[in-house]
């Protein structure tokens, strides 16, 4: 059984491109990155980059029988970030393939955001942006608003590291690459919560100051000072990875 989608927009010639999961695999490209269980193809097409993930394994254990595959998590992952209002690469193409029940493949496409470095590139190059208050105060925000949205949701990203965060020449910010986030409740949501902020700081501790830090925090609280609670929040992000570094 076979499930693929293509987005509306696309013209004639990109929709033929991508028009099924055995074109997709015969698409060649510029390999960016892969692992055991998928790779990323960068194909341009009529002067429009697009990105190729290809899974050919569900993931760990018996998802591949059971469960939800880490293709269609990142897909449906990705729409609910465009539906909450979260900015992110638009998804043009998604779907999977089943065999005898089991995950055989699937394929993810989204299309290029142009001018884009992830937040990771610019601590590794020391870029200039990271010294400028207002630049890194206006990405704050947008990082705080963003975040608190999904929390608002009942969702955690489980992978909210700075290499998947994309600011573009603007200083617009946006969310990608979320394969295993999900929803989650109770205790189970506050731990989740505070490890998505936890990964933010590990490398925010070493390129923001003190109150940067804290100054995202109270955005992403909405408030202008810490309650007590929030301080044992914070406690609990600043001793997260604590001894695993």
């Amino acid at each position: 059984m076979s499930q693929w989608n293509l987005a509306g927009g696309l013209s004639a010639e990109a929709a033929a491109l991508f028009g099924d999961l055995d074109r997709v695999f015969a698409l060649e490209g510029e390999w960016i990155t892969g692992d055991p269980l998928s790779e990323v193809l960068r194909v341009e097409h009529q002067g429009v980059r697009y990105y190729v993930k290809r899974y050919w394994g569900a993931g760990k254990g018996l998802r591949r029988w059971f469960g939800r595959p880490r293709v269609k998590a990142e897909w449906q992952n990705l729409r609910h970030f465009d539906k909450w209002g979260i900015p992110t690469a638009p998804v043009v193409a998604w779907g999977l393939e089943r065999r005898i029940g089991a995950f055989h493949r699937g394929a993810l496409i989204t299309r290029e955001l142009k001018g884009t470095v992830d937040l990771a590139d610019l601590a590794r190059s020391g870029d200039p942006r990271l010294a400028d208050a207002r630049w890194v105060d206006r990405v704050s925000r947008q990082l705080a608003s963003a975040t608190r949205r999904l929390h608002q949701h009942h969702f955690a990203h489980n992978d909210l590291k700075w290499r998947n965060l994309l600011v573009d020449d603007a200083g617009a910010l946006f969310l990608i690459d979320c394969p295993t986030g999900t929803f989650w409740w109770g205790p189970f949501l506050r731990y989740r919560v505070i490890k998505d902020l936890a990964c933010l700081d590990k490398v925010a501790k070493y390129h923001l100051s003190r109150s940067q830090r804290l100054r995202f925090y109270l955005q992403y609280r909405e408030r202008s000072r810490l309650s007590a609670a929030d301080k044992r929040r914070v406690r609990h992000i600043l001793k997260f990875f604590e001894g695993r570094e």
